[in-house]
């Protein structure tokens, strides 16, 4: 009887060591969020779906974390939500946190949103432009939502792949709502757009691709991602890490289209027809900072970005 209770003894130790070296004992703290309540920014519907979904059918709260969604109308809102408090994660482009890192703002990536894939980025034209070919102008007049940010770095890229001069390229900014009606008055001779623009244009107005974006060095691009601010992040990690696990589980459940497509039409107000139309990108279930990495060299290369920035730098420590 000694030995057997030796034995259940020892074999209780065991179970209650490997069960706290593997995080699996709850009196464990770094099990237990600083915060219970995330305030997160969030733009594209399509690029936030997952996150968008994981909210609504309940897995942040089974975690343990009240996620309030709080709408971005640009990134310099989302930024300048991390700036004020306001947000704790905010949604935005990469360049944008890039050239805000880059410019000496502390931040901490939280996640990638989406990455692009054919058609998810395009630039469009009317039926019965003149403009057909790509380096077809010489000083093409180029729509884009805004200048100095992802749109012009992807433009810029596209017209070198093609053999042309980024540098002759006029960029005019308007909203993804107004970009119809800059190619209809002629004040841009194509725009870049994105789903689910891209897609309403052609059943509406007809809209032809001039060209695709995924080719070259914006193949499979980061587009989109979360971010919160260095001293957010430095007080609360093991918030933002539940968060990171409950987005990436998310993220890999939208590897299935048809889950982004039943949810479209009520996140982003578009019809069943439409939804199961729009290109989608795909939606990376973790940070991957060699990834994100073409984004920052791209922004260097083309002059966007003065000096190389180190994207690792700004992954979270217990991310590889």
């Amino acid at each position: 009887m000694r030995r057997v209770a030796i034995m259940l003894v020892a074999t209780l130790y065991l179970v209650t060591g490997c069960n706290n070296l593997l995080g699996g004992s709850r009196s464990d703290d770094r099990l237990i969020p600083e915060l219970t309540t995330l305030r997160v920014g969030v733009g594209n519907p399509i690029d936030t779906a997952p996150l968008r979904i994981a909210v609504e059918d309940g897995s942040f709260t089974r975690a343990g974390l009240h996620v309030e969604l709080v709408d971005e109308a640009s990134n310099t809102e989302g930024l300048s939500g991390l700036a004020s408090g306001r947000l704790d994660v905010a949604f935005a482009t990469d360049v944008a946190f890039f050239k805000a890192a880059a410019a000496g703002t502390a931040l901490q990536l939280q996640g990638e949103a989406c990455t692009s894939a054919p058609f998810t980025m395009a630039l469009m034209t009317l039926p019965g432009s003149t403009y057909t070919q790509l380096t077809g102008k010489k000083t093409p007049r180029i729509a884009v939502d805004e200048l100095d940010d992802l749109g012009v770095l992807t433009v810029r890229s596209m017209f070198a792949t093609a053999g042309g001069d980024p540098s002759k390229i006029r960029f005019v900014r308007r909203s993804f709502g107004e970009m119809p009606a800059a190619l209809r008055d002629r004040s841009a001779d194509a725009a870049l757009m994105i789903e689910s623009f891209i897609t309403e244009a052609q059943q509406n107005l007809g809209a032809q691709v001039l060209a695709d974006s995924s080719r070259g060095a914006t193949m499979n691009f980061p587009m989109t991602g979360y971010a919160s601010s260095g001293i957010f992040a430095q007080a609360n990690p093991r918030t933002l890490a539940l968060f990171r696990s409950v987005l990436a589980d998310a993220q890999q459940r939208a590897t299935d289209p048809s889950i982004v497509r039943q949810a479209l039409p009520r996140l982003a107000a578009i019809d069943n027809a439409t939804a199961d139309l729009v290109a989608l990108g795909e939606y990376p279930s973790s940070l991957n900072g060699v990834r994100l990495q073409r984004v920052a060299d791209l922004m260097h290369s083309s002059g966007m970005l003065a000096n190389r920035l180190d994207v690792r730098s700004m992954v979270p420590p217990d991310v590889s």
